[in-house]
């Protein structure tokens, strides 16, 4: 399911990055890679405020749809 389905303080990992090779890229060069454990601190206006690799990152909904969990 896309990133954007999960609730708020749920961890997960990534099984696959959808996108064009440009998108996949920029998410990869941010830490979203398959296998990568990510969780949903909040969203804010579809938005999602995500915490991956001891950081959070702030990924636009369009983003988020593309981060299969």
């Amino acid at each position: 399911m896309p990133l954007t389905m999960v609730s708020p303080d749920e961890q997960f990992l990534i099984k696959k990055i959808n996108g064009n090779e440009e998108v996949r890229r920029f998410l990869e060069n941010l830490g979203f890679v398959a296998g990568a454990s990510v969780t949903v601190v909040s969203k804010i206006g579809g938005n999602l405020i995500v915490r991956i690799m001891d950081s959070r990152i702030a990924v636009s909904r369009e983003m988020a749809q593309k981060i299969i969990v």
